[in-house]
């Protein structure tokens, strides 16, 4: 990934004194090491499955910084167990970006000890609303004290906001963020500069001449809040820097039926033959890809979302040329400690937390 990161974390003669000075902590190692705070705990405390060179390096660290554990604070018992309820969209067969954020938030929970947190997930389907208030009705009968929530569905979203401020419960975004509500804290990607990166990368793989497709797999875009936000970035991007003078081409493809994706490509691309490139809005890049390998067109430059199952697969064979991707797992862990933290200690965060943007093609997807 083309994600810069400045920070030198080799343990100096000079630095040294400086950890010396001060009570270590598991904050301390974490970012030495260039790791979660859960990470560091797993391994310190031998919990979980840490890789071995990950757990070497953490031990390597904690034993140059002379860590010794607050044996008084792990004797201290939190007389307060915390309701955290989670409302996520569900992991489906063909789409596991979501699968990655109940382990991101798990982790975070592990770090916390010795307080005590309970969780509950509620999932809803995707493109559902009636689905998505659903299970916030269901998260409201559990009594949490605190809610993460990824705001797909921006209306219905709202409505779950408007419930959770009139009952007093502190709730931050995952993912996706909406303007505007008593949100604590958002902790995701910035999706309009994601859209931008999105339109460079093509920008820069296709003649100036050649018409873009952008395809959204949605049922209603418009309630969609972060594919939208995607969709003007990359727009603003050809507005104001871009080379390419081709038509930029935008449809909207309701589910992941091979049959349905069929009809609506051979359509597209008999009306438009002069399409060069094709800019997927959502993590479901692997979709268009696979139809792309099937009708001979693997051709054309494709530029989609994150990595996982079927999008590693296809950017292998190079028929997907980049993916723009943000740490799901790391994401979720961050949220979780975001709501804990004013919880238990009445920290305040900051309202938005954008996390990096990788940029991952076949050289690098294995650093990934």
């Amino acid at each position: 990934m083309f994600t810069q990161h400045s920070e030198n974390t080799e343990i100096t003669t000079e630095n040294f004194s400086h950890y010396m000075s001060k009570t270590i902590r598991i904050k301390d190692i974490a970012e030495k090491a260039g790791v979660s705070i859960g990470t560091v705990d797993r391994v310190l405390h031998n919990r979980g499955e840490v890789k071995k060179a990950t757990k070497e390096k953490v031990m390597a660290i904690a034993e140059k910084l002379n860590y010794k554990p607050n044996i008084a604070a792990r004797a201290l018992k939190s007389p307060t167990n915390y309701k955290i309820a989670v409302l996520l969209p569900l992991a489906q067969d063909d789409n596991i970006f979501w699968s990655k954020h109940p382990i991101g938030i798990e982790n975070g929970k592990e770090a916390i000890y010795p307080f005590a947190c309970t969780l509950e997930f509620f999932y809803y389907e995707m493109h559902n609303p009636a689905d998505f208030l659903k299970q916030a009705a269901a998260l409201l009968e559990w009594q949490a004290n605190g809610v993460i929530l990824a705001p797909i569905l921006k209306n219905e979203s709202l409505e779950l906001c408007g419930k959770l401020d009139d009952l007093q419960i502190p709730f931050v975004f995952i993912d996706t963020n909406i303007e505007g509500t008593n949100s604590l804290s958002f902790v995701g990607e910035d999706a309009y500069q994601a859209g931008r990166v999105a339109a460079s990368l093509i920008d820069t793989g296709i003649s100036k001449v050649k018409d873009i497709l952008i395809v959204n797999i949605a049922k209603n875009l418009e309630n969609v809040q972060h594919l939208n936000l995607r969709n003007q970035g990359f727009q603003s991007y050809f507005m104001d820097a871009g080379d390419n003078n081709g038509l930029k081409i935008s449809i909207e493809i309701p589910d992941t039926n091979p049959k349905v994706v069929k009809e609506k490509l051979d359509q597209v691309f008999k009306n438009n033959p002069n399409i060069g490139g094709v800019f997927v809005s959502s993590s479901r890049t692997f979709v268009i890809a696979d139809y792309l390998q099937k009708n001979n067109r693997s051709n054309l430059f494709l530029v989609g979302y994150e990595l996982f199952g079927k999008n590693s697969y296809f950017l292998q064979q190079r028929v997907i040329n980049f993916l723009i991707g943000q740490r799901p797992m790391e994401q979720a862990e961050k949220t979780f400690r975001k709501l804990f933290d004013f919880m238990a200690h009445n920290a305040v965060p900051d309202k938005k937390d954008y996390q990096p943007i990788d940029i991952i093609n076949t050289e690098n997807m294995d650093l990934v």
